[in-house]
């Protein structure tokens, strides 16, 4: 049968505020247990909350920077539950009048460009943690309490997992972009609940579960495949499908019942009474909108139409900030921006994806950011010069960026001192063609009977003996003509 999936997204972002949200406790990530914590954010009995301003100010700003309506009037609701990381046994949040409502974006996948609507945006508080030791049970740290939220609901427009994966990484660009949170998934400071349900197209929409607490690009993904494959089975066994929270195991790849799903009355929601409803004014949402920089998708366009970037590079390029300031730096700097966009995506991106990777094995945390580039984009640009200009061939050009990335070297300083400039002399590379071929009769008699594959191993060979830095293009013109000349 012809299974649709229908998906929803509630994306959980920390704000990047230096207090939490109702009191003035430190919203840090990474405290020792239960020390960024006081009388408000524990729930204890008398204690008030405070508003903290600059939440309203960044929860209006990611508004518009997702094209969403931002009302001047907002107010807070009690939303009640009982688990253990919630000491007051009540969320503070807001369900009838939420901050921002009606927004979108767009995504690029494979099948084209798809636009996704946004319910809504709330402000809320976050919850505590809670610990698994084997040794001692469960533990509560109470440090993540309070921090401020905001909650990006999305309307059940995405119909594959790689549009959800588009739409969070958008997300994830767009919120770094304006500086309202540093969105690092393996903090928990972006974080993603999956709603999805399956029908045939033309039908009714299915029961949807949801799947909480995703961190990763690649988590949701993987839980989005194996729930849709789980309620087809389902569905097509003769079970129902009953709306759940699930969570997803990343060690069976399968998805697992946690508790029946409540819906929106079972939490009781009712107007907070300890906290006023919070205004903007017309002055400060203009301050607000003049604020947000360039986005992606305006800068997108501008590498593709300022630097003659392909659509890919230009994506690429602008998915972090940090990346579009970087390049911008070096490609202003460089003779060539296209130079400096393929050294971006390919050895630099692969070296930042080899340190992830090894940070990742020795169970560090990798460093993230344009602290994790440790060449300065003038420096890079050197390097691209080097390249273009043919003093430098590929095969030197990536032992120079390596040692960059060492030392943040001088790359033409480091070249000269370690004899690494192209060789284009042609009686330098004539004569290496020579010996080679000399020391090579066989290959070359295989050549003659018509076997032009052995081309290219003599063309290594002959780069071999210039030690890798001949000028590739004219070292392979005088191999293909001296071969030739003996056919």
């Amino acid at each position: 049968m012809n299974w649709e999936m229908v998906i929803g997204l509630e994306t959980h972002v920390e704000l990047q505020t230096e207090s939490k949200v109702f009191c003035s406790c430190r919203a840090e990530f990474g405290a020792q247990p239960n020390t960024n914590v006081c009388p408000v954010c524990m729930g204890l009995p008398g204690a008030l909350p405070v508003f903290n301003e600059q939440v309203l100010h960044y929860a209006a700003k990611a508004g518009f920077a997702l094209n969403c309506n931002v009302h001047h009037r907002s107010r807070f609701d009690r939303k009640n539950y009982f688990y253990p990381d919630l000491p007051k046994a009540y969320q503070i949040s807001q369900f009838y009048k939420p901050i921002c409502e009606n927004g979108w974006l767009s995504v690029q996948t494979s099948q084209g460009e798809k636009k996704i609507g946004i319910t809504r945006i709330h402000i809320e508080e976050d919850a505590g943690k809670l610990l698994h030791d084997e040794k001692n049970g469960t533990l509560l740290d109470m440090n993540r309490c309070g921090v401020p939220l905001i909650e990006i609901v999305s309307e059940p427009d995405m119909r594959s997992a790689e549009e959800a994966v588009a739409y969070l990484r958008k997300i994830r660009a767009i919120l770094t972009y304006i500086g309202v949170s540093d969105c690092r998934m393996n903090e928990g400071s972006l974080r993603c609940d999956v709603n999805l349900s399956i029908h045939q197209p033309g039908e009714p929409f299915g029961i949807r579960t949801e799947m909480k607490n995703l961190n990763s690009f690649q988590s949701v993904e993987r839980a989005i495949k194996a729930e849709y494959e789980r309620q087809i089975a389902a569905l097509e066994s003769g079970e129902e499908v009953v709306q759940e929270t699930r969570r997803y195991d990343q060690k069976t790849g399968k998805t697992s019942s946690m508790r029946r799903k409540e819906n929106s009355s079972d939490y009781r929601y009712f107007p907070d009474p300890d906290l006023p409803e919070v205004r903007l004014t017309d002055d400060q949402m203009n301050a607000i909108k003049a604020e947000i920089p360039v986005l992606p998708d305006a800068r997108r366009e501008a590498y593709m139409q300022d630097y003659g970037l392909t659509a890919y590079a230009a994506e690429q390029l602008t998915s972090e900030r940090w990346i579009a300031d970087y390049f911008e730096k070096a490609a202003k700097a460089a003779k060539s921006p296209v130079s400096i966009a393929n050294l971006l995506q390919g050895e630099v991106f692969a070296i930042l994806s080899a340190k992830a990777a090894e940070a990742e094995k020795e169970g560090l945390a990798a460093v993230e950011g344009v602290e994790s580039l440790p060449i300065t984009p003038e420096h890079l640009a050197k390097l691209s010069d080097l390249l273009v200009d043919g003093r430098v061939n590929s095969s030197t050009g990536k032992k120079i960026l390596a040692e960059m990335f060492a030392s943040d070297c001088e790359p033409e300083a480091y070249a000269q001192e370690h004899s690494l400039f192209a060789v284009s002399d042609d009686a330098v590379l004539s004569k290496a063609v020579e010996t080679v071929l000399a020391q090579n009769t066989d290959m070359v008699d295989s050549y003659k009977k018509g076997k032009v594959t052995v081309e290219r191993a003599l063309m290594g060979k002959a780069m071999a003996m210039t030690k890798g830095k001949a000028d590739p293009e004219r070292l392979s013109a005088l191999l293909h003509d001296a071969l030739e000349q003996l056919v």
